[in-house]
């Protein structure tokens, strides 16, 4: 009887560690953001931004992309949650790049010379939007079209 007791307890207490763990394994967790604020920056176009994207300064990553909604006004406003370590001067601007040609996008920051810092829940004003790759490729396109005809009528000139 006291084996089945025992087996039992051991069963019970293996139990309440699994649930435990899994619990613990899928629950959000906000650790990480102890140090944090949030501020927001609205943006025209933000094409290929995504939730949990980088935001940098000076190529390090100083904080995340953790929202985004569309005012009625139509412009992007992306929630913006920065290291609290990080003190940005009230003339920040930020500008959505790109990590090469085709790669992820992130938002980098660009500190300005104002005394003054953003406050949680502050807004960047200076933004600059995505850029397109599909409308560069366009406009790269059609520049060198307009320099083909144009060495083509030159050369009918001549001859």
């Amino acid at each position: 009887m006291k084996a089945e007791v025992r087996d039992v307890v051991v069963g019970s207490l293996t139990l309440v560690v699994l649930v435990v763990i899994s619990v613990m394994s899928f629950a959000r967790s906000d650790l990480g953001e102890v140090g944090t604020y949030d501020i927001k920056a609205s943006f025209s176009r933000i094409d290929g931004l995504l939730q949990g994207d980088e935001v940098r300064m000076g190529g390090i990553k100083i904080g995340t992309v953790v929202g985004q909604q569309l005012t009625d006004t139509y412009r992007a406003v992306l929630t913006l949650r920065i290291d609290s370590s990080v003190e940005l001067p009230r003339d920040t601007s930020a500008a959505i790049h790109t990590e090469g040609l085709f790669g992820s996008k992130y938002i980098e920051m660009e500190p300005g010379g104002d005394i003054d810092v953003i406050k949680p829940g502050d807004a960047i004003t200076m933004t600059q939007d995505s850029l397109v790759i599909e409308d560069l490729l366009d406009l790269i396109i059609g520049e060198a079209k307009s320099r083909r005809a144009k060495a083509g009528s030159a050369a009918g000139e001549n001859n």
